[in-house]
């Protein structure tokens, strides 16, 4: 089943916390190229002027995908929506 995920990134751009972010963001593109390997993350886009980004997952129901969203290293300090797809009947009709 796939699944459309807007993640937004809230954690707090502090000087004291610029460490641990640039650690965390390391994890995360580690995390998301483990996802990718596995098939689970499809496409991943950013939304310009923000640090927000939209992601094509694949996982088998709804538990899934939140454990595999809840194994990102960011995951405490974002804020997500999650839309499950299925299929239009128009991509159904064989294409010419």
């Amino acid at each position: 089943m796939e699944f459309l995920v807007r993640q937004s990134n809230r954690m707090p751009v502090t000087p004291e916390g610029r460490e641990l972010r640039e650690r965390l963001v390391i994890a995360e593109r580690a995390r998301a190229k483990e996802l990718r390997e596995a098939g689970t993350l499809l496409r991943l886009w950013r939304v310009p002027g923000t640090r927000d980004s939209i992601g094509l997952y694949c996982a088998p129901d709804a538990t899934v995908l939140h454990d595999v969203l809840a194994s990102l290293p960011m995951f405490a300090w974002m804020e997500i929506t999650v839309e499950p797809l299925a299929t239009h009947p128009q991509e159904q009709t064989p294409r010419p």
